[in-house]
This record gives C-alpha cells, sequence and structure tokens, in this order.
C-alpha cells in the first residue's frame, strides 16, 4: 500500500479532521447541513439548464432564434451568489488579495501565492495506490456542508425550457447535483460542481456526471471559467465526487500548447497529442453532439480508473476542448523519487498546477518562481514516453469499442495524421528536462492582477 503525507486543503467550514468527528445530538446536527437531520423542507436557487440537441457553436450552448440569449445568466448568477458569500465572512481568507503574476518565459506559467491553503493543518495521510475507493460516510463529505455553502442546485430542465427559481424545495427523491463555495479558494469564483450529491458517489468518472460538467462550462459561457478533475491518487483529498471550476482572464499556457491530431471517432470528436509540453497528454475537441464529445471523454477516463491509473482533466473552452493527463506523481513521492527540493516546495500538481496555474505556498517560491522551475516540477508528474504509448492504447481501444457500439460502424484510424515535421516530440522534451538544452532560470517578472472583477 502507498501512502503520502499532505495537508489536506479545507473545502467547507464543517470540514474537520475524521479524529474529532464525533456522535451527532438527536433532532439535527446544528450545522443546517444537507443531511437527514437537516433537509427537510430546506429550499434552495434551481437553475435548470435545456438539454442540448448539437454542440456548443461560436454563439454558445444554447442558440435558438426565438428567444432571448441566456446563456450569461448563469456566469451572473454564480459570481453574484459566491460573492454575496465572501461578504458573509464564508471564505477562510480573501483571495483577491493573493500576490499574482505571470511568469516570463514561452509558456507564460501563472504563478500564485497562496499562504492560506495549508495552514494550521497537519498533514494526513492518503492512499494513493488506489483509483478506486468506496465511500465512507464516517469522513468528511459534501452532505456535511452548511447550506449557506451552497449557491444553487444545477439540474436538467423537466420541459426543455431554461428556467431558474429563486427558492425551491430540494428534491431529496432525485438527488440534486449542487453548485457550493470551496471556502479555500484558488482563485476568484471558484465553486464545487456535486453531481447528485445525495447519492454520495466516489470520486469516480461515470457518463452522466461528466455531461453535467460539460453542460456547466456550456452554460457559463465563458472563456476564462474552466472545471477541472482530480481522480484519487491524483491529489483529490475528499472521496465524494465533485469538479472545481474558476475563473481566471489569462490563457492557461495547457491551452497554447501545440498538438498533434492522431485520430477522429464517427461522432465527429478529434483526439489530439501534446507536444512541447512537460505533462504528456490527450486533448478531445468537437463532436456532432456535446453528448458525442462527453461520452470520448468519460470512456477515457473510466478505463484510466478501472486499469487504477490516476488522472486530472481540464475543461476548457466553454467545454469544447477537454485535456486529459495520466500522472504518477504521488506514486514517485510515496516510492521516495521525488526530489526533496520539490518536495519542500508543498505543491501539490494537481489538474490546475498541470495546466500551467501554479500555486505556491511559500514566499521564497514565488519570488523565485521561474519557467525552469515550473517545467521541472511538472516533468515530474508526467508518465514516461513508454509507458504513456501504453496507456494511450488501452484509452483508445476503451475508445473505440464504445464509440463503434453507439454509431454501429468502425472508428477511423488510429494515427491518422502522422506529421514527421512536427514540434518537439516528447522524448527530446526528456532531455531538456533532465538538464541540458537552453532552458534557463528566469527571473520573476512584473506582477499582474489576474482577478476578474
Amino acid at each position: 500500500m502507498l501512502k503520502i503525507k499532505r495537508v489536506p486543503t479545507v473545502v467547507s467550514n464543517f470540514q474537520k479532521e475524521e479524529a474529532e468527528e464525533g456522535a451527532r445530538p438527536e433532532g439535527g446536527c446544528g450545522r443546517n447541513c444537507l443531511q437527514k437531520c437537516c433537509i427537510l423542507g430546506a429550499k434552495l436557487p434551481l437553475y435548470a439548464f435545456v438539454r442540448a440537441s448539437k454542440n456548443a457553436g461560436e454563439k454558445g450552448l444554447l442558440n435558438n432564434d426565438n428567444k432571448e440569449p441566456h446563456v450569461a445568466f448563469l456566469d451572473s448568477l454564480l459570481l453574484g451568489e459566491w460573492e454575496d458569500r465572501m461578504q458573509r465572512g464564508l471564505f477562510r481568507y480573501d483571495v483577491t488579495a493573493c500576490e499574482t503574476k505571470v511568469i516570463p518565459g514561452e509558456y507564460g506559467f501563472i504563478a500564485q501565492l497562496n499562504e492560506g491553503r495549508h495552514l494550521k493543518k497537519r498533514p494526513t495521510e492518503f492512499r494513493v495506490d488506489k483509483v478506486l475507493q468506496p465511500f465512507d460516510g464516517n469522513k468528511f463529505n459534501f452532505t456535511k456542508v452548511g447550506q449557506e455553502e451552497v449557491l444553487f442546485q444545477f439540474e436538467a430542465s423537466d420541459d426543455n425550457e431554461f428556467q431558474f427559481f429563486p427558492n425551491a424545495p430540494i428534491d431529496v427523491e432525485n438527488s440534486p447535483s449542487v453548485v457550493a463555495i470551496n471556502v479555500s479558494p484558488i482563485e476568484y469564483g471558484h465553486v464545487l460542481l456535486i453531481p447528485r450529491i445525495l447519492e454520495c458517489l466516489p470520486q469516480r468518472i461515470d457518463k452522466e456526471s461528466f455531461l453535467l460538467a460539460l453542460y456547466m462550462a456550456a452554460e457559463a459561457g465563458n472563456p476564462y471559467f474552466r472545471l477541472g478533475y482530480n481522480s484519487l491518487g491524483a491529489f483529490a483529498t475528499i472521496n465524494h465526487l465533485h469538479f472545481q471550476a474558476y475563473y481566471l482572464a489569462v490563457p492557461f499556457p495547457i491551452e497554447k500548447a501545440v498538438t498533434r491530431k492522431i485520430t477522429a471517432l464517427n461522432g465527429g470528436v478529434k483526439i489530439s497529442q501534446l507536444l512541447n509540453y512537460p505533462v504528456r497528454g490527450l486533448v478531445f475537441e468537437g463532436g456532432n453532439t456535446l453528448e458525442d464529445l462527453s461520452n470520448a471523454v468519460s470512456d477515457s477516463c473510466i478505463c484510466l480508473q478501472d486499469n487504477n491509473i490516476p488522472y486530472n482533466v481540464l475543461i476548457s473552452d466553454s467545454g469544447k476542448r477537454i485535456f486529459l493527463f495520466p500522472q504518477c506523481y504521488a506514486e514517485k513521492q510515496a516510492l521516495g523519487e521525488v526530489s526533496p527540493e520539490l518536495l519542500d516546495t508543498q505543491v501539490n500538481p494537481a489538474v490546475w498546477e498541470i495546466s500551467g496555474h501554479m500555486v505556491l505556498k511559500r514566499k521564497e517560491d514565488y519570488e523565485g518562481a521561474s519557467e525552469e522551475n515550473a517545467w521541472r516540477l511538472l516533468a515530474e508528474v508526467s508518465l514516461s514516453e513508454e509507458r504513456f504509448e501504453e496507456v494511450k492504447a488501452l484509452i483508445f481501444e476503451a475508445v473505440s469499442c464504445g464509440d463503434d457500439d453507439r454509431s454501429g460502424g468502425v472508428p477511423k484510424s488510429l494515427l491518422e495524421d502522422p506529421d514527421a515535421s512536427a514540434p518537439l516530440a516528447l522524448e527530446e522534451v526528456d532531455a531538456l528536462n533532465k538538464g541540458g538544452g537552453s532552458r534557463r532560470a528566469m527571473v520573476a517578472g512584473e506582477q499582474q492582477c489576474l482577478v476578474l472583477h
């Protein structure tokens, strides 16, 4: 059994150390939570979206010429509710006061000094060699959060009409999906999407939940709003199904990375491979419908978790572009294969760090931030070229079978567009990672405000 010690992120004001959890008093827990003791008769705002019959276009997911556009409504609702919770003092610190800058260099890695995320918490052991673990109701989970931390319910409309109800009953029987604040935010508008919260699903992707996350990205319709997912073993610390999301008003480095197309599926989904980036990964985009794109990615995620391979996912471009990263940093850490220098930074390379937003906990690391340092850390996250090719073969087999089952046809050939003149290959990237090449240390540049107001 492989374990690592890390300081757990506090995502709710009602989150406690497991050892402090005691017996719940009869007649309610006093938290106004989402469990049976408090949920009877509770009401929350409800955002009901329309299931789309086609994929998001340039005008947004819901493009109905006969009705006024409302794509921006989710954006304003989320930010308005989030700022209300900020005014009510529900966050552990003011994230808008955190220093943030773009690191000079080709990639434009983003560095943030966030000293408040891990203070006053002791390191906890986390098992990192098992991606799928059963839900444990005795540990902290999102049914234990206070209702004041929940912004709204997020559900598909029953009558194919967009609707918003400011005070809707919680349908306990059908287990609503909800959007809640993260009380230890990384950026402005940092929230959690918790699918079917009352079902107490463990942290594992399923088709329905992943499609829900894509709908949220598409409904927001804001390119600066991204959703992320961390599996167990890839720095998820709460084994209750959830996605994270926040706003950052600059492109992530991963969004600017060079890619090479390697296959296309019958549903119109294109799969590419990242090039010239320290973490090996795949990019999914296109699709005749949003569900086509969702199925391709969820099939891939299910394949990875069924094969016990930790991974991270970034949902970008309003749900039109998705990055998938198998990773091995926590495993290397447990095996003692990560340098003390990197471990001392206490940076946990989850989806945001892999995407190029480096959340740093020490002033010295922030002041000395450089593209070389970011590259060195992320290179430890990546699978080796040989292992990545093995994992990629597993993914393609799973995606091709799923695509074939849905379409009744034969998927287009893999490795469809080999390009001998493609940019720097990943084995050459490895050589740079080992200290060769021209990547020199860079002095951190002028600080820039990246908070979206």
